[in-house]
């Protein structure tokens, strides 16, 4: 029988304040490591911060005990799929992709038709969820605990994320080991450490998602203007990462950069 909710909130209460206690995000992988029995996966999105984790963990994890992932929506930037092979290259580690089930896209498109997602809110969510988290689902099937690398700086949607959270609906740990670093931080250690890019942030684009629903960003745009551009600024997200269990009885989705 496993413990009662609050006990997991508790336990990752206290992972997340001895996280916070760490210096460097090599200690914070190692933590991790140790206080995890059982697989971890890393959801990794290509994008620059995710990069940075996937780096440090090329240095900490030299058991391959974490497993990295990437959700394959079939709608990916070439620039992101190149980025995708480089990465493997550079770091000698398969990063395992989760496909939609080709019935489920089959399905959405004959319903709401190859750009449904821009007829509505509720259709783009459709899209994303046959996309995106039904993917994630089977990617997290059997783990004990998942890596991100969300940053409260993203959004302030995200200004709450904490090192450590209990994942009510997954039923796991979650683990955000540079939630309080700044984009400065993140760009200095992908330059300080080689670490390859996605070649569109050169080109104004600060978040990728599916190239459909990507744009590059004007000047003086928020970060997250190119992603969903068509829909209001209110709640933009994708159904990837919730409201951890402390916020559940309100229900109220983080962002996500995805």
């Amino acid at each position: 029988m496993s413990p009662p909710q609050d006990q997991h909130i508790a336990h990752a209460a206290r992972l997340s304040e001895a996280i916070a206690a760490l210096p460097d995000l090599a200690r914070r992988i190692a933590f991790i490591l140790e206080a995890v029995h059982g697989r971890i996966a890393f959801a990794t999105s290509l994008g620059l911060e995710d990069q940075v984790v996937l780096s440090a963990i090329d240095r900490v994890d030299l058991q391959n005990r974490i497993e990295p992932f990437v959700l394959d929506t079939g709608r990916h930037f070439p620039e992101t799929l190149d980025l995708l092979a480089r990465s493997e290259a550079r770091f000698s580690r398969r990063i395992r992709v989760y496909a939609p089930e080709a019935r489920a896209v089959e399905d959405l498109i004959q319903r709401d038709g190859v750009a449904g997602f821009r007829l509505s809110v509720e259709a783009r969510k459709a899209c994303c969820h046959v996309r995106k988290v039904e993917p994630l689902k089977r990617a997290l099937q059997g783990a004990a605990a998942w890596i991100t690398g969300l940053r409260r700086g993203q959004s302030a949607g995200r200004g709450d994320v904490a090192f450590a959270e209990w994942d009510a609906e997954f039923g796991l740990l979650k683990f955000n080991p540079i939630a309080d670093w700044s984009l400065a931080q993140v760009e200095a250690y992908l330059r300080d450490h080689e670490v390859p890019v996605n070649a569109l942030h050169a080109q104004g684009f600060p978040s990728i998602g599916c190239q459909p629903c990507t744009r590059a960003i004007r000047p003086g745009e928020d970060i997250r203007a190119g992603r969903w551009w068509w829909e209001s600024e209110d709640g933009k997200e994708c159904g990837l990462h919730k409201s951890p269990a402390r916020n559940a009885s309100q229900n109220q989705p983080a962002e996500i950069r995805r």
